[in-house]
């Protein structure tokens, strides 16, 4: 951190990426099924270098784990100071051309500068998505952002197979607009993580239930805005060039209302993403250097391509985040064996845990 002014800095100065070497006496198949979460998995990544100081750990580290099988998994910690998953997916395309002999597959645009605040800022657009931090970025700050606490929480992941996304896709048909997978999976996912929010104890208070249906919940997601730049950034920008979409809606609606209803309310989310909405939201942080606020936000590894990276040895025979103990983030990613459909992991307290599982075998055959 830069205290004069407030930004994060990258340290160019060519001391390399971490790299360990581990070995384990099983063999893959021993593992376990190959879908996250599982608990074995936090040990083929190592996330911290203990030889160096906190202000002198790399931006990336490697750890490569041989398996008595002859199989190996490699597990990579990044910051994402760095970049996003798009230019992350650039990366590990140049890293399996470098590791085979050959030219970068992607040449990285780096210059950050083409989505600088614009001077003066100007803010053109109410942001109801962002929080301003009372603590300056500067300072260390213990500000949830999201909430990180260590309380108990259930793991799941929920299939929601190719057919089960035609089915909702369905339900959402509306005469003038063509429904995207991602949109009418988030509106899914939507509904039930607000509908399963714990209000109390006491589920039979008419008084509280009621209140709870006025309550208003905030989905968060990010959007790609090389495209809807002007001009468009470069496909190939290396760097961070996601914003956060939302969308907004009481739990009667979520609950009450038709799925084509909260499929367009997300839809509308990412079409909010203009040129001008864009350069306003990097304006806003200029000024109020804040993050993100909502009830939740998707993370989706649905389309990156981490899987289909082409190494010398081929491509991973599975490619999955480790994220810890965040009930507020929900991720989405690619299933292994049907290619269209997704498996969605959720974290949540028990109670709230049975809750969206109800739920969400209950809107999906509705």
């Amino acid at each position: 951190m830069n205290p004069e002014t407030g930004r994060l800095e990258i340290d160019c100065n060519a001391t390399g990426a971490g790299f360990a070497v581990a070995s384990s006496g099983c063999g893959l198949d021993e593992v376990g099924d190959l879908v996250y979460p599982n608990p074995a998995f936090g040990q083929l990544v190592l996330k911290s270098m203990d030889i160096l100081d906190k202000e002198d750990q790399p931006l990336c580290i490697f750890q490569v784990t041989s398996f008595r099988c002859g199989g190996f998994a490699i597990g990579i910690s990044t910051n994402h100071v760095t970049f996003d998953g798009i230019s992350f997916k650039t990366f590990l395309d140049n890293l399996a051309a470098v590791a085979a002999g050959k030219p970068l597959a992607v040449i990285p645009w780096k210059d950050r500068q083409l989505l600088a605040a614009r001077s003066p800022p100007r803010v053109t657009f109410p942001h109801p998505e962002l929080l301003k931090l009372n603590t300056p970025l500067a300072q260390e700050s213990n500000a949830p952002v999201f909430d990180v606490s260590e309380e108990a929480l259930d793991f799941k992941i929920f299939k929601l197979t190719s057919s089960d996304i035609s089915n909702l896709k369905e339900k959402a048909k509306t005469h003038n607009a063509r429904i995207s997978a991602f949109n009418v999976v988030t509106a899914h996912i939507w509904r039930c993580k607000a509908l399963s929010y714990d209000i109390g104890d006491d589920d039979d208070d008419e008084e509280e239930i009621g209140q709870d249906l006025e309550r208003v919940s905030t989905i968060l997601y990010a959007v790609n805005i090389r495209p809807r730049l002007s001009p468009p950034l470069p496909a190939s920008y290396a760097g961070n060039a996601v914003l956060t979409a939302y969308a907004s809606a009481k739990c009667k609606e979520l609950e009450e209302g038709p799925l084509s209803r909260l499929v367009e309310l997300v839809g509308e989310g990412a079409k909010r993403m203009s040129d001008e909405y864009a350069r306003s939201v990097i304006d806003w942080g200029e000024i109020n250097k804040g993050f993100p606020h909502g009830e939740f936000l998707v993370s989706s590894w649905w389309k990156l391509g981490f899987e289909e990276v082409e190494y010398p040895w081929g491509c991973p025979r599975y490619s999955c985040p480790l994220v810890y103990h965040r009930k507020d983030i929900i991720l989405v990613f690619p299933d292994i064996v049907d290619k269209n459909g997704v498996n969605v992991l959720v974290a949540l307290p028990s109670k709230q845990m049975g809750k969206f599982e109800i739920l969400f075998h209950k809107f999906l055959s509705a």
